[in-house]
């Protein structure tokens, strides 16, 4: 993915594209067309080396505490919080598109992008649905030309920092069709949908072609 074509679109669409009839085809997002976990990938990438290693440290107590609660979304706003609070909106901005550049080809899975550009000669609305920060998989939407992203936003306080919290509950599981009919409607019609986890169980229920673990291609 070239810097051209992470550029195109300063935003993603909401609410879908001018063709509100046709159905839609949602995608998630992490280990489904890529190759691992993006928000992971992009902490590791923009964080130097000590302070991560500083930072598996400070977040001993909250994988302890995952262990009993089970909650990746609590999790997620541990790791966040630490590797991330304090970073302004615009900077981390600025480090998404960067990461996206670099890593898009190393990261896409190449038979998830040829099933999602062979949608794309269809008549359907191609959405990203990922409890990935929506600030980091926001790059990848606009270069791979998604009509929508839903995914989880990240809490800024009044001089856009991070804080470490999110602004809606984690995107994964039932949040997930919740999303959907939120930005759609309760009567959308999702003609597929692709998984990988049971955070995706939901929104497969949901799909008249529910496709589980199909792409294994690695760059």
């Amino acid at each position: 993915m070239a810097a051209s074509e992470t550029d195109p679109l300063p935003d993603l669409p909401r609410g879908g594209p001018a063709d509100v009839e046709a159905p839609i085809v949602a995608f998630d997002f992490d280990g489904t067309m890529t190759v691992r976990d993006s928000y992971t990938a992009f902490l590791v990438w923009r964080t130097p080396k000590l302070k991560l290693l500083l930072a598996g440290i400070r977040l001993i107590p909250a994988y302890a505490s995952y262990l009993f609660h089970r909650d990746r979304g609590r999790i997620k706003q541990a790791a966040t919080k630490v590797l991330l609070g304090g970073v302004g909106r615009e900077r981390l901005e600025g480090e998404a598109r960067r990461f996206a550049e670099l890593h898009s080809r190393s990261l896409l899975r190449p038979d998830a992008v040829i099933a999602w550009k062979r949608w794309r000669k269809e008549r359907v609305r191609l959405i990203i649905v990922t409890a990935s920060p929506e600030i980091v998989v926001a790059p990848f939407a606009r270069g791979l030309g998604a009509d929508d992203l839903l995914a989880t936003p990240l809490t800024f306080d009044e001089r856009g920092r991070v804080t470490g919290g999110f602004d809606s509950p984690n995107n994964r599981g039932p949040e997930k069709v919740v999303r959907l009919k939120a930005a759609y409607g309760p009567n959308l019609r999702v003609r597929a949908a692709y998984g990988d986890t049971d955070g995706d169980t939901e929104m497969l229920a949901i799909a008249e072609e529910p496709y589980y673990r199909v792409f294994t291609g690695r760059a």
